[in-house]
C-alpha cells in the first residue's frame, strides 16, 4: 500500500484540469491559444478571472490533497503530519521513529511524483504545465509556513514586474534555500534531525521549474514574455 502513494499522486494530478475547463466553458482546446499551456496563467490569459480562479485552486488541490493523505496515511514516530486529518487516524500506518527516513522520502516522492503528474500528463501524451500551482498545493502539506513565504514572494515580485515567468522563476530558486535556513532556524540541521528528503526534493523541483520555463527565460531576454496588465 505505501509504495501506491506516489502511482496515486502521479495519476490524479495528471488530470488536465486547465483543458477541461477550457471544453467546458468555451469548447476550445486551451493548448491551441495563448502560450499554448494547459496552466492556470493561460487559462486566465484566454478564459478569463472566473476559470482562472478554477483552474488555479484545482491544480493547487491535486498537489496538496495525495500528499496530504500519504502523510496522515503513513507517520513515524509520535510526529504528527504538518496539516493533520484526524478522521484518518485509525487507517495510518505508524513506524518507529528509527524508520524516519523511509517514512520521509515516501511523503517526498509522491510529492514529486504529484508535480511530475502535472507536467507530463499520460493523458497529453507526456506534456503539461509547468507545475508552479502544483508545487504550491504539494508545499502547503509538507511545509505550510514555507509555502505561505514563497506564494508572498511570488506575489512581490509578480506585482512589481507583471511578470507571472520571473515570479515563478526566482521563487523556484529562492525555494531550497529557504528550505535550508528553516532547518537551520529550528536547530534541526545542528542536531542531526533535518528533512534531507524535503530539501533534496526542494532543490529538484526549483531546478525542474526553471527548466520548464526556458522559453520564458529566452523571451524576458528577448523582451518579449507577455506580461499581464495592472487591469488584468
Amino acid at each position: 500500500m505505501t509504495y501506491l502513494y506516489p502511482l496515486f499522486a502521479f495519476f490524479i494530478a495528471a488530470t488536465p484540469f486547465g483543458l477541461i475547463i477550457g471544453k467546458m466553458v468555451k469548447g476550445i482546446d486551451i493548448r491551441e491559444h495563448g502560450s499554448g499551456n494547459i496552466g492556470t496563467t493561460n487559462v486566465f490569459r484566454v478564459l478569463g478571472k472566473g476559470p482562472g480562479i478554477i483552474c488555479l485552486l484545482l491544480d493547487i488541490l491535486k498537489g496538496f490533497l495525495p500528499v496530504v493523505l500519504a502523510m496522515n496515511l503513513l507517520r513515524f514516530g509520535d510526529r504528527a503530519p504538518m496539516v493533520p486529518l484526524a478522521f484518518l487516524d485509525s487507517a495510518a500506518t505508524v513506524l518507529p521513529a528509527s524508520q524516519q527516513l523511509f517514512v520521509q522520502l515516501i511523503h517526498v516522492f509522491t510529492a514529486l511524483c504529484a508535480i511530475l503528474g502535472h507536467n507530463f500528463s499520460p493523458w497529453l501524451g507526456f506534456k503539461g504545465g509547468k507545475g508552479i500551482a502544483t508545487s504550491l498545493g504539494v508545499l502547503i502539506a509538507l511545509m505550510p509556513v514555507g509555502a505561505l513565504i514563497v506564494f508572498l514572494l511570488f506575489l512581490i515580485v509578480f506585482l512589481i514586474s507583471r511578470y507571472v515567468s520571473l515570479a515563478s522563476i526566482i521563487t523556484a530558486a529562492a525555494l531550497p534555500l529557504l528550505t535550508l535556513w528553516g532547518s537551520w532556524h529550528h536547530g534541526r540541521i545542528q542536531d542531526g534531525t533535518w528533512n534531507v528528503p524535503l530539501f533534496v526534493f526542494t532543490l529538484i523541483i526549483g531546478i525542474l521549474a526553471i527548466w520548464k520555463h526556458r522559453s520564458n527565460i529566452q523571451r524576458l531576454r528577448a523582451g518579449t514574455e507577455n506580461r499581464f496588465s495592472r487591469k488584468k
